[in-house]
């Protein structure tokens, strides 16, 4: 049996979860409502103020999905009550970042800015403070739409491994290579 996949998820107070024909998971709670459609062949139960997930056999496919099914409920379950946020810095000399709404302004050393404009299921900030690089910090309840978005920001200028210039997240180490000269 997973570890993961048989662990219960526990229902905080003020958030509702149902579960509709076709296996649809969807869970409103004070930061918003998401929605998740489950595999058919795994088995969705809410009692009690938890949810339980079980399989029907102990088929490869069936495991597989039993850990991802849970974690996903679990991370809908977090998303609606505390939210998720990620923080990326630019670094480089040069390197700024602007905000107006949902569109994102970019200087990445190129010869023309990014315009990067973020969905609107996703809230944006950016930060820029003499003496420290410039911070992005997005915040959304939707963990997956998070990640995706911040990884094609990230993307625009992926940090480099001889400076490290480029768009990181906040606490990534860059391992650095030695440049030619170290070589002799």
């Amino acid at each position: 049996m997973s570890r993961i996949g048989k662990a219960p998820i526990t229902v905080p107070s003020g958030v509702t979860v149902t579960v509709g024909k076709d296996n649809v998971v969807s869970v409103k709670g004070p930061k918003g409502q998401l929605q998740e459609t489950i595999d058919r062949d795994i088995t969705v139960e809410v009692k009690d103020g938890t949810i339980n997930i079980t399989r029907p056999t102990d088929q490869i496919r069936h495991r597989a999905l039993h850990g991802l099914s849970r974690a996903l409920v679990a991370n809908m379950v977090k998303g609606v009550t505390e939210g998720y946020t990620k923080k990326l810095e630019l670094i480089g000399v040069g390197f700024k970042a602007a905000n107006t709404g949902n569109v994102l302004d970019l200087a990445l050393g190129y010869s023309h800015n990014i315009i990067f404009e973020v969905p609107n299921e996703l809230k944006v900030a950016t930060e820029q403070l003499k003496g420290q690089n410039p911070t992005i910090t997005l915040e959304s309840t939707d963990r997956q739409l998070l990640g995706a978005v911040a990884a094609k920001i990230r993307s625009l200028r992926k940090p480099e491994p001889y400076k490290g210039k480029g768009v990181r997240y906040v606490g990534e180490i860059v391992r650095k290579k030695a440049g030619k000269a170290a070589g002799k």
